[in-house]
């Protein structure tokens, strides 16, 4: 298939209707998300993918807005043909709370005051983000997301996922990553916040009617795309060239073009990003620290709960978050035999190289999602009869959960039947009161680790739409439909 772009996207709003918990202590009122969603949404919701952003980034992932020059930041894996395909998947990303690019962030005004908040913003962490995250999803309806991505701390938000939300991630995906910040990166944010609070311009955080502390922000943003490249792409890049100059000036102007290359950064950054929020995230991503959330500080104890599908990624140059720090996460989560695939992407780009390796990214999160199991694609919260039931008390049932099959169970949980609503048009018409007149007992039926194209080539050769999913015990534990797998595998009949 050809890759192609999404087109010309739309940032929506979402505002919450309650407060949000934050984990620091006290509340968040009147929170907006800024987010954007490519592709369409499938009938039961299955097909949702949640991208997560890093530091500076925001909700315009893909796709272009009207007037642009550029697309979104991550286009190159977001689109028809490429690894998150919206001709199959429904890809969201918002802009993470704390941020300045549309959702609430200290640059919002604070409806107390009538002013931008400030510093009387609170403190947020990488789970504030995540729990805001988790009332815009419910908002779209998603009862379940079929992927969770993220590189840099949108990979932290990705981790997070799986532990405060075990049920709700299928496959997550945390890229160039860590589940903790390690000395050596809280020391590099602080030095760009420090970069930030020394500017004069600051104000303590009270600048926004007066002059920003350009200064200062565009120093932490130069401090912070060197740990983003790596030593051999500064080389292959710059050299020791010279810029719009022969021969040194013997002077403190501009001699080297790397220099030249990091002010241009420094100088655009300012133009799109508030220093504060600067401030406040790069807190957030050094409070993160997921063992935490385990007994005993334990990053496995942390992932005991998790139910999701990994691909860890690492970048073998990235010195920022090196690959060690995959590697902790992979050897956690294979303490607890979670699922598991770690890729190492070879290039020389740095930590930025999440962002350029088009083609690795491609074929490796591709392959990734479009191997997946019964159990990545299943509905779990499954709808089931009693045998020896009323068709009426089925018939309701299905009305109510808007669903089109039902599993018929025993007294002691097990399988014994499957009745479709077409079955109950024919028992209206043949006048039949119980189920046992009419439904199927010869059940086909799938297994967990079942692959998907098997189960649809199973469904197709015995000319079904849907598929019970059983244990070892026959009892059932989830139900794979026609309508689920077609998003991702395309009709196969």
């Amino acid at each position: 298939m050809k890759k192609e772009s999404v087109g010309i996207v739309k940032t929506q709003y979402y505002h919450l209707p309650d407060d949000l918990v934050l984990e620091g202590g006290g509340t968040l009122s009147h929170v907006t998300i800024a987010y954007e969603t490519y592709g369409k949404l499938n009938k039961d919701k299955s097909n949702v993918i949640l991208v997560c952003h890093a530091l500076s980034g925001d909700a315009h992932a893909a796709g272009w807005h009207k007037g642009d020059k550029k697309p979104g930041w991550w286009d190159i894996v977001i689109g028809p043909g490429k690894a998150f395909d919206t001709t199959k998947y429904f890809v969201v990303c918002s802009n993470s709370i704390g941020g300045c690019k549309g959702s609430t962030g200290p640059s919002s005004i604070n409806p107390k005051t009538g002013r931008p908040y400030g510093l009387d913003f609170p403190m947020i962490t990488i789970l504030d983000m995540v729990n805001a995250q988790k009332k815009l999803i419910d908002h779209l309806g998603a009862k379940q997301l079929f992927a969770v991505i993220g590189g840099s701390s949108g990979g932290m938000q990705v981790l997070q996922w799986c532990v405060s939300y075990p049920e709700m991630v299928r496959l997550a995906i945390p890229i160039a990553t860590a589940a903790c910040s390690s000395p050596q990166q809280i020391a590099f944010n602080e030095v760009g916040r420090r970069a930030i609070t020394s500017d004069p311009n600051w104000n303590n955080g009270d600048y926004y009617s007066k002059c920003p502390p350009t200064n200062g922000l565009a120093l932490a943003r130069m401090i912070g795309h060197i740990t983003y490249l790596s030593d051999e792409s500064m080389y292959q890049k710059f050299g020791r060239k010279l810029q719009d100059k022969e021969k040194y000036g013997f002077d403190f102007s501009t001699d080297f073009q790397v220099e030249s290359y990091l002010h241009h950064q420094g100088d655009t950054f300012v133009k799109r990003f508030d220093a504060n929020s600067y401030l406040y995230i790069t807190k957030a991503i050094d409070y993160f620290d997921l063992s935490q959330f385990g007994e005993n500080g334990s990053l496995a104890e942390s992932f005991k709960k998790v139910k999701s599908k990994f691909l860890v990624v690492s970048i073998t140059s990235d010195w920022l978050y090196p690959p060690y720090q995959s590697e902790e996460i992979v050897m956690a989560l294979s303490a607890n035999d979670i699922d598991v695939t770690y890729h190492e992407i070879t290039s020389n780009y740095g930590h930025d190289a999440f962002l350029v390796e088009a083609g690795q990214l491609n074929y490796v999160i591709a392959n990734f999602l479009s191997h997946p199991l019964v159990r990545d694609v299943m509905t779990q919260d499954v709808a089931t009869i009693r045998e020896g039931s009323s068709i009426k008390k089925a018939s309701e049932i299905m009305i109510k959960r808007k669903i089109t099959h039902l599993p018929v169970i025993s007294e002691g949980g097990r399988l014994t039947g499957i009745v479709t609503a077409w079955d109950i048009s024919k028992a209206v018409a043949l006048k039949y009161s119980q189920l046992n007149e009419i439904m199927t007992k010869d059940v086909i039926t799938s297994k967990l680790d079942e692959p998907i194209g098997v189960a649809a080539k199973k469904m197709e050769r015995h000319n079904i739409s849907a598929l019970p999913v059983v244990d070892g015990h026959q009892k059932v534990i989830g139900i794979l439909t026609s309508d689920s797998i077609s998003k991702l595998i395309g009709r196969q009949r």
